[in-house]
């Protein structure tokens, strides 16, 4: 017997839905009876992940291609869905670098991806949601940003950026039932997580397999974690039952960052 998440024909926003951990919360969602606007860079990727979710779930799917950083990419996704109740924000981050090698616009362009995009995408539709007494947002962070992750410290600083942010808008919805949480994943088993694992091999000159053997020993759980654990924690905090859940960084990393807090 499944949970009933109370979200069936709430309307959905999912950015960067096409690949990974978005594509993994847009399925959790609509096997949850929620109607997608689903965004993504790739058209084909995004059309096909479409396809894949109408097919799985019936849900009504809508896309949106293009940057999310774009703001007529933003507006095209709110206007495919003009009254959403749930909002997923996602995005892909800067590549993997010695902090040495950035520069200032590559500084710039990293905190528009990870903090100011999620900002404006929740500018967009939180009053709406308060206003009609429900709405769920969600952030994809990382849990760099409560532990540091060698090469990626423009990724880090932007999303704990976003992290501060949000932590002070979420008080001023709460009593709206309008909810912000931010999810940390660890090492999922992605592609980007592939990606990055192999640019850090050829970096320090080791083979594939051992270095992929190392981050996979560095986590308690000894394995990556599947993208659907996390598309259905995202499910739940987009739930009717978590509406006294707010202002909250749920990491999921199986247990690899060691803290009592």
């Amino acid at each position: 017997m499944t949970m009933d998440l109370g979200i069936e024909g709430r309307r959905a926003l999912v950015c960067a839905a096409s690949r990974g951990l978005g594509r993994a919360c847009a399925f959790s969602l609509a096997r949850n009876g929620a109607d997608l606007v689903i965004n993504g860079r790739d058209r084909v990727v995004l059309e096909e992940t479409a396809d894949a979710i109408r097919a799985e779930t019936g849900v009504a799917v809508a896309t949106v291609a293009g940057d999310i950083s774009e703001a007529a990419v933003q507006a095209a996704m709110v206007d495919a869905a003009p009254e959403p109740d749930i909002l997923v924000n996602n995005n892909a981050g800067p590549p993997p670098r010695d902090f040495r090698e950035i520069d200032r616009d590559a500084f710039l362009e990293g905190v528009v991806m990870n903090m100011a995009t999620p900002v404006e995408m929740i500018g967009r539709v939180v009053d709406g949601m308060a206003r009609r007494g429900f709405g769920r947002i969600v952030n994809i962070t990382s849990i760099s940003v409560k532990m540091p992750v060698p090469r990626l410290d423009l990724s880090s600083g932007a999303r704990a950026g976003l992290t501060a942010f949000v932590a002070g808008i979420a008080p001023a919805v709460a009593a709206s039932n309008v909810t912000i949480n931010n999810l940390l994943p660890g090492y999922f088993d992605t592609a980007r997580l592939r990606s990055n694992i192999a640019a850090g091999a050829r970096a320090e000159g080791v083979e594939l397999a051992a270095f992929t053997a190392q981050h996979m020993a560095s986590v308690p759980a000894q394995r990556f974690g599947d993208p659907a654990e996390f598309g259905e924690a995202c499910a739940f905090l987009c739930s009717a039952q978590a509406g006294y859940i707010t202002g909250q960084n749920l990491l999921m990393d199986g247990g690899r960052h060691r803290s009592v807090w």
